[in-house]
């Protein structure tokens, strides 16, 4: 390695040590994206409601940390290192301003991600982040997961199927499995009312061909506690009727 590319950089400092903290080093390059993604969401916010985050020191805790503590816990279901494996197929689902996806993949870089938004203005944010950090296998599409989940094109396409502070988790599940190939998984990152949401979808787990595989609290380097982490495996094909659409998942979950 040259000085330049050992030599630790004087912004997202937070970051780079938090990401010690839970195995996922990131280079200084890593991390100079990581800041010039920052600086495209606090410009882009200011036009566009985001996020209502968007302290230097809070995005890298909230945002960036909490997205990529979900990712050794991945790897080590996967087998993997935490740069996981080239080609790897993850879709982020209602990703939003980019989370956890656009962070998965900066750590993660061989990852072929898709981003999928329902929102316009979100998508064109998007699509500016991967043109101004250069990403490459990402593609970005508009459009919601109940009605794209029943598409050849998604429906079980994808090893890893994500989704951050989306839906109330019986409802989520609804949106994510459809999309998890056989023998895949669902990665969920959920607030501190996630055991409460857990014990109400259980039984949709079930029926859209899920197994619990993992259910715990989420440690987050400078981030007090009420996170949790749920990753579930595809065990069986997910029913034809699943997903429904005409808002059925969120106005009568399964249970």
């Amino acid at each position: 390695m040259t000085q330049a590319e050992t030599a630790a950089p004087d912004f997202m400092s937070t970051l780079a040590t938090g990401a010690r903290m839970i195995g996922v080093p990131l280079s200084a390059d890593q991390l100079a994206r990581f800041e010039r993604y920052y600086q495209e969401l606090v410009t882009w916010n200011r036009k566009f409601n985001l996020t209502a985050i968007t302290d230097y020191e809070d995005v890298q805790t909230k945002h960036f940390l909490d997205s990529l503590a979900g990712l050794p816990i991945l790897a080590e279901e996967l087998g993997l290192p935490v740069t996981l494996r080239p080609e790897l197929r993850l879709v982020d689902v209602g990703t939003g301003a980019g989370f956890p996806g656009i962070p998965l993949k900066l750590a993660a870089p061989g990852l072929n991600l898709t981003l999928m938004d329902g929102t316009g203005k979100k998508i064109r944010f998007l699509e500016q982040v991967a043109a101004a950090l250069d990403l490459d296998d990402i593609t970005i599409v508009q459009g919601r997961a109940e009605e794209l989940g029943r598409t050849e094109a998604f429906r079980a396409q994808y090893d890893v199927v994500t989704a951050r502070a989306v839906a109330p988790l019986s409802t989520l599940v609804e949106y994510l499995l459809p999309m998890v190939r056989p023998g895949g998984f669902s990665l969920i990152y959920k607030g501190p009312g996630a055991p409460q949401e857990f014990l109400a979808a259980r039984k949709a787990i079930q029926v859209l061909g899920g197994d619990t595989v993992r259910f715990a609290p989420l440690e987050v380097p400078f981030v007090e506690g009420g996170r949790f982490i749920l990753l579930v495996k595809k065990v069986r094909a997910t029913p034809d009727l699943y997903p429904r659409g005409q808002g059925l998942p969120r106005r009568q979950p399964i249970d």
